[in-house]
């Protein structure tokens, strides 16, 4: 049976040290996995699930400000990456990029949000790393050399483990997953022309810069 239409490649992402790559599937993340994140979002310190699509999955260095919006936030995440039988092979840093005005008008109508975060390029990511992610240690992201956000993956209420075993209560986890782990608090917004660093110690770096909108 031939298929009727050519499917995209997946993204593929980098694996430091090492020729192979990691092709991407899909993208779970989890909201409110740090209580003072939660805190500063006026929500509950309860941990909830939402998907993006493998094409929010983004690697370039320069990134074009996104449509829909004007108050762009960043997230800096620890991210899982699956393999066979749904278990960690691999970790890197990532960033959750959220169209925080249109999440406000979407959650102020009891309207569904995922197009406020599972835009394409939505979600850069670094090289990944293979083996146990870090249990601890430091994570950050600074914009034009400013700290924005500072914390300790041993803050996460929902350690990668305990998060997995909860989001398999509702999937079958497969190979090429990744998932995003949660961000501490300070998010804050983005304009065309910032710099921004993301950091977990132990993982690749992840930087870009955010461009002009096209």
């Amino acid at each position: 049976m031939t298929d009727i239409i050519s499917r995209p490649a997946p993204p593929r992402l980098a694996i430091d040290g090492d020729s192979r790559t990691f092709p991407v599937g899909r993208v779970f993340c989890i909201g409110r996995n740090y209580a003072d994140h939660a805190k500063e979002m006026g929500a509950a310190a309860e941990a909830i699930f939402f998907t993006k699509p493998a094409s929010a999955v983004t690697t370039d260095a320069a990134l074009p400000y996104p449509t829909e919006t004007e108050d762009l936030h960043h997230e800096v995440e620890l991210v899982l990456a699956l393999g066979d039988g749904g278990r960690i092979i691999a970790s890197g840093v990532g960033v959750d990029l959220t169209k925080r005005d249109l999440q406000a008008r979407l959650k102020a109508k009891s309207a569904p949000w995922e197009i406020a975060k599972g835009f394409d390029g939505s979600a850069p990511m670094g090289s990944l790393r293979l083996g146990e992610p870090p249990a601890s240690g430091a994570i950050s992201l600074s914009v034009n050399g400013v700290t924005r956000q500072s914390g300790d993956l041993a803050q996460m209420i929902l350690p990668p483990a305990a998060l997995l075993a909860e989001l398999g209560r509702f999937f079958a986890l497969q190979p090429g997953d990744l998932v995003f782990t949660g961000t501490p608090a300070g998010v804050s917004a983005l304009v065309p022309g910032d710099q921004v660093s993301a950091r977990i110690a132990g993982l690749p770096p992840l930087d870009f810069t955010l461009t002009e909108r096209r």
